[in-house]
């Protein structure tokens, strides 16, 4: 098969060599890579190879491939819309949608684009690669929201990415994978599960602390404040390096624990799982992908709070709920489908994988990174907001502690995001133009407060 490739598809040989999925880096391949692959089809390279021009082929080969090689290709005509709504002074709130809409294709070709270079750079580099650009469209948003000094959008994002990755994303697969496989048990292995609950348990626990400062003794706003971001940045820390230990754990020593089970299709999958453009040109599609994601970040955090005035809804529904959700479209549609195909492991890796990601890289290195600008960013996400974090891993965590899953376990999980859902689209908060709405929900009640 290889070879009959090299034969027909020359140009491929960037890089003198046309690299597949070697045996060793199959075995490693990530169940985030494995749930975006579901949404990309096929090219058909028959009238491409008639060319004669080696340049000109190797272009279209890579138009095809990168742009018109996923099932979310339709939805690329929303980056120039919002371009040109931007440039000509549409509604803001248009703005805003199309470049949501904009983004999901572009997180998506990310993931594929990673794992093109990752055929060329080894499977550890390329778990490298997926880990720091797994949830790249997350962390571009919310270093635009920091930059424009939008702790609270930042904040809200990313907690968002959390519930949705525990609640909507693996509620939806156990409840799609149950209903699909009624007569059939629904297995998956724990150990995986178990490892980033224990993540996420330390995330929350370095959540709480600074909320406990509120109530923990009978200080002054100014110092309870102060003590809370220093906690803070030295819990940040903490996590990183927790995070990194976690990246040793996952790529090196217990890499098993962590392979997606794809043993059964290997057989008569080899073309799929061949590098189908070249080194140097995944990595120049890698570099203008981020760019435009990083252009309708902008545009997003810009116009959020116009979108949120527009229709009426809050910054905070806007950001937990709409963002996780049009952002990781194609991810958590592939964690789906693979449910339906009783490859629990795929989907469990997706949904917690990502929430891990966020929890313990995201969130602290933007704490790290506002430090480094100057803001005042602490891991303090409110009461209301820390509560649904906790409730979501609690909940998650008994879901899985048996190894064994049916559609009520999803349903269960799946009512629980809309029920806090529905607790974001009832709650108003003022304006940040008004007040600091990382500290209005947690004033404690002052006797002074209640004279006069």
């Amino acid at each position: 098969m290889g070879s009959r490739i090299h034969q027909q598809e020359p140009w491929l040989l960037e890089n003198g060599n046309l690299k597949g999925l070697t045996k060793e880096m199959r075995h490693g391949r990530t169940a985030h890579n494995m749930s975006s692959s579901s949404l990309r089809k096929k090219s058909d390279l028959t009238l491409v190879s008639n060319l004669r021009s080696g340049f000109l082929k190797n272009v279209l080969v890579n138009f095809q491939e990168v742009i018109l090689g996923t099932k979310l290709s339709i939805l690329f005509p929303a980056i120039p819309f919002a371009i040109i709504a931007q440039c000509y002074g549409f509604a803001q709130p248009w703005v805003f949608a199309l470049s949501l809409l904009g983004l999901t294709p572009l997180a998506e070709r990310v993931s594929f684009l990673t794992e093109q270079v990752a055929y060329y750079t080894g499977s550890t580099v390329g778990g490298l690669l997926n880990a720091t650009c797994g949830n790249a469209t997350e962390l571009i948003i919310a270093i635009f929201a920091l930059s424009n000094n939008k702790i609270a959008v930042v904040k809200y994002s990313l907690l968002g990415s959390i519930l949705s990755n525990l609640l909507l994303v693996l509620g939806t697969s156990l409840l799609c994978g149950g209903l699909a496989n009624l007569r059939q048990e629904q297995k998956y292995d724990r150990r995986q599960a178990d490892m980033n609950l224990l993540m996420l348990l330390l995330a929350f626990l370095c959540h709480l602390l600074p909320i406990l400062f509120q109530y923990g003794g009978g200080a002054s706003a100014a110092v309870t404040a102060d003590s809370s971001l220093q906690l803070s940045r030295v819990a940040s820390i903490v996590m990183v390096i927790a995070y990194i230990a976690y990246l040793i754990f996952q790529l090196w020593t217990h890499r098993q624990l962590f392979e997606a089970q794809d043993e059964d299709d290997e057989e008569g999958d080899n073309a799929s799982e061949e590098a189908v453009i070249g080194f140097w040109s995944g990595f120049a599609w890698l570099v203008g992908m981020t760019v435009f994601i990083a252009l309708l970040s902008e545009y997003v955090v810009e116009t959020i709070e116009d979108a949120s005035d527009s229709w009426g809804l809050s910054v905070s529904f806007l950001s937990i709920i709409l963002l996780p959700i049009v952002g990781n479209a194609a991810e958590h549609a592939g964690a789906i489908i693979f449910a339906f195909k009783n490859k629990l492991d795929i989907s469990l890796g997706v949904a917690l994988g990502s929430a891990t990601q966020i929890g313990m890289f995201v969130v602290p290195l933007c704490v790290i990174v506002a430090w480094i600008l100057g803001l005042k960013m602490d891991l303090n996400f409110n009461l209301l907001e820390t509560g649904s974090l906790a409730l979501a891993i609690i909940t998650t965590a008994f879901t899985l502690q048996d190894g064994t899953s049916h559609y009520m376990k999803g349903l269960v999980l799946l009512l629980c995001y809309i029920v806090i859902g529905a607790c974001f689209f009832v709650q108003r908060t003022p304006s940040s133009n008004q007040v600091d709405i990382t500290n209005v929900m947690l004033k404690p009640a002052n006797v002074a407060d209640f004279r006069a």
